[in-house]
């Protein structure tokens, strides 16, 4: 039984509770049914007029919302005293911390606004903000305004095109794929040269001290 036969069958006995229960487990790491393929399904039960718009579109979107609070708080909750503990072991020190708290707050929230696109990111952001404790008013109204885009998109792709959401899904999910990968190999770039630059400028600071 293949991802999208399992979603079938969840719509069949369960209803709109796949959306208020399924959603949340595809936050949390553990994406059955996967989330993109359940919204842009969901869209195609309304199109087909077995679900309601409205209903299915608010389901949704409580269990996104759902699903990205729980593992918000699942982060703020153990993730400080689990990194004080076990930090040292996996070599991450508390000015790790702080660096990606830095990091946060110049690119942070526009990551968290999109984040339900990437694939990969999508599981791990809600712990990640979590963990280095950014205030829950401010991840509430990026992440939620993000669940609210990502509900919105895939549901529609499944409404809009009807039979042929299929194929629509295969290249929109490929084309998110390919720009998380690009986005991922520009910011490696961008940690190597800067990374370059400070061992750089540590070698000329020694050559100084030394004369």
């Amino acid at each position: 039984m293949n991802l999208l036969e399992i979603v079938e069958r969840l719509f069949a006995d369960y209803g709109y509770l796949v959306l208020l229960i399924g959603l949340p487990l595809d936050a949390i790491a553990l994406p059955i049914p996967p989330g993109n393929t359940t919204l842009t399904y969901t869209g195609y039960l309304a199109y087909k007029g077995v679900l309601h718009w409205l209903p299915a579109i608010a389901s949704a979107y409580a269990g996104a919302i759902i699903g990205l609070t729980i593992t918000y708080w699942i982060g703020y909750k153990f993730g400080q005293p689990l990194f004080d503990r076990y930090g040292k072991r996996l070599l991450l020190k508390p000015i790790h911390m702080e660096k990606t708290k830095k990091a946060y707050e110049k690119h942070g929230n526009k990551l968290l606004l999109f984040s339900l696109f990437m694939p990969g990111i999508r599981q791990f952001i809600g712990y990640a903000t979590g963990i280095i404790r950014v205030p829950f008013r401010i991840f509430a109204l990026y992440a939620y305004t993000g669940a609210a885009l990502w509900v919105f998109v895939f549901t529609s792709i499944g409404f809009l095109f009807g039979e042929q959401w299929k194929h629509i899904l295969v290249w929109v999910e490929k084309s998110l794929l390919y720009i998380t990968i690009a986005l991922f190999a520009v910011l490696c770039i961008f940690l190597i040269i800067k990374w370059r630059k400070h061992i750089k400028q540590k070698v000329i600071t020694s050559k100084v001290m030394d004369r």
